[in-house]
């Protein structure tokens, strides 16, 4: 936690030097066609910088240096053991300029710093050397072969990797794919969203410091329409990856089958249940935890716990211990330390979160808290967390992605029922589940149509579990040994002797 006061860190951030060139080849240039776009701070409204806006020449260029690297080998063709000491480097100059990117990730997208330096760049950093780490274990196969024969199964690094990272979690999202994508020997062309681009930009110079060669990692700001469209379309990009709306990856898959056929891997929407049966074992570690869940960085979260299914026999019990948890996320100014739900990204998303809100109103849930704009004297985009009850698994709010801190309240009577609503989705990213019996819990873990289920808790996990969704969640997974698995090729080779 940092022992920076509001003043200090408004000062520190008056003093940044904010890169907004794109990074290509190992040195930041402008975009080929000399256009940016204003970084704005959803903070306070205030200008941070000037973004080069790419295209698709630029996409070009970064794409032809990141071939060009690959095929000379310059990264590939390096021993696991160096790529690894290389990037637990990386991984090194991460935490050295922790509080430069806690305070550009929060500038940029309204984060608490306290969360952006606790959280954010230390599990960035971690997916970085974790990866590193491991690459060194990784081992081929041999093939149950006859006499005279010898067959071999080895990984080799896809080539060519464009990574398309969402606004929420720019550092660490990055990282995420940037730690197999490495340590794999892959070279690889980042695209930021334009919402969020300057952690992203700044750890080029990082990584290039650290001692990634020149066009082994390249960073391209710029917009999906643009920039984004022509990486996902270029016929030299071997692999997609990428975290954000379920409406952007389907189309992601579309551009992939009109191009080179590209292996795209997707990590999309969510609309996760969190399940609590009267046998609970403790309904106030439950209620804060369900708070936690909807308002931690600002609801902006893949994962959210945005539908709350609680036991008909314990809400009248239950919810005011929500509610009261709910109280203790109040937005405030960021850069203040003691700050726990910031602001969020831009004014359009703030529009499209009251719009959610009205919505809930209009369709007959009942407001219980929250659900007004907050701090509007700031010039920021703040909100209140919100909670209704008395929610319908057919209302907007139970079936949309709302991507901010607006909780539904859901009421089962039965196990059957509560699998039911829960699965009642397109969407399949994670739940969670509430209960003292073993039994229940399992086979409600089983039921559940999640890529991850916890128990008696809400976000559990580490780098050693697979991330990812079911159903129109996407497809592969972040995180663990199984993140390699989009990174790398197959191959047999069988010899006879």
């Amino acid at each position: 936690m940092t022992t920076l006061t509001v003043n200090e860190w408004e000062q520190r951030a008056g003093r940044l030097n904010i890169e907004g060139r794109a990074f290509i080849d190992g040195r930041y240039r402008d975009a080929v066609g000399g256009a940016v776009f204003d970084c704005i701070s959803p903070v306070d409204g205030r200008q941070l910088a000037r973004i080069a806006s790419c295209t698709g020449e630029d996409a070009d260029a970064a794409v032809k240096a990141a071939r060009e690297s690959f095929e000379r080998g310059d990264w590939a063709l390096r021993a696991p053991a160096e790529r690894k000491r290389v990037l637990i480097g990386f991984a090194d100059l991460l935490l050295a300029h922790a509080e430069e990117l806690a305070l550009l990730e929060t500038l940029d997208m309204g984060k608490p710093i306290g969360d952006s330096l606790s959280i954010d760049v230390p599990a960035a950093a971690n997916a970085i050397r974790w990866s590193a780490e491991a690459i060194d274990k990784v081992y081929g196969e041999v093939a149950p072969t006859p006499h005279g024969q010898l067959g071999l199964i080895t990984r080799e690094p896809v080539g060519v990797v464009a990574a398309i990272v969402p606004w929420n979690f720019p550092l660490m999202m990055a990282c995420w794919k940037l730690g197999p994508a490495l340590a794999t020997g892959n070279s690889v062309v980042l695209k930021p969203s334009e919402k969020s681009p300057l952690t992203a930009i700044r750890i080029a110079q990082l990584a290039c410091d650290a001692g990634i060669p020149a066009g082994v990692f390249n960073v391209l700001p710029g917009f999906g329409h643009t920039v984004g469209s022509a990486l996902a379309r270029h016929m030299d990009v071997d692999t997609l990856v990428f975290t954000g709306s379920t409406r952007v990856a389907k189309q992601l898959m579309i551009d992939a089958g009109q191009s080179n056929m590209k292996r795209v891997w997707l990590e999309a929407g969510g609309k996760s249940p969190n399940i609590v049966f009267a046998d609970a074992p403790d309904l106030e570690a439950a209620a804060a935890a369900a708070a936690d869940a909807i308002a931690f960085n600002q609801g902006e979260v893949c994962i959210a716990g945005s539908r709350l299914l609680v036991e008909r026999s314990i809400k009248d019990r239950f919810l005011p211990l929500v509610v009261a948890a709910l109280q203790r996320w109040q937005p405030g100014h960021p850069l203040d330390p003691k700050t726990r739900i910031g602001a969020l990204v831009d004014s359009g998303h703030l529009e499209t979160v009251l719009g959610f809100i009205q919505a809930g109103r209009e369709e007959g849930a009942v407001l219980v808290s929250g659900g007004q704009r907050a701090l509007q004297e700031t010039g920021g985009n703040y909100v209140e967390p919100t909670l209704f009850d008395g929610v319908t698994n057919a209302m907007r709010i139970a079936r949309e992605e709302i991507f901010g801190p607006v909780l539904s309240v859901i009421t089962f009577d039965s196990d059957e029922e509560a699998v039911n609503i829960a699965n009642d989705t397109p969407y399949g990213l994670a739940a969670a589940v509430w209960t003292a019996d073993l039994s229940r819990a399992h086979r409600t873990a089983r039921a559940l149509r999640a890529g991850s289920v916890w128990v008696n808790q809400y976000d559990g996990g580490d780098m050693t579990a697979p991330f990812g969704g079911f159903k129109q969640s996407g497809n592969g997974r972040d995180k663990s040994l199984h993140a390699f698995d989009k990174y790398t090729e197959l191959k047999a080779t069988w010899i006879k002797l």
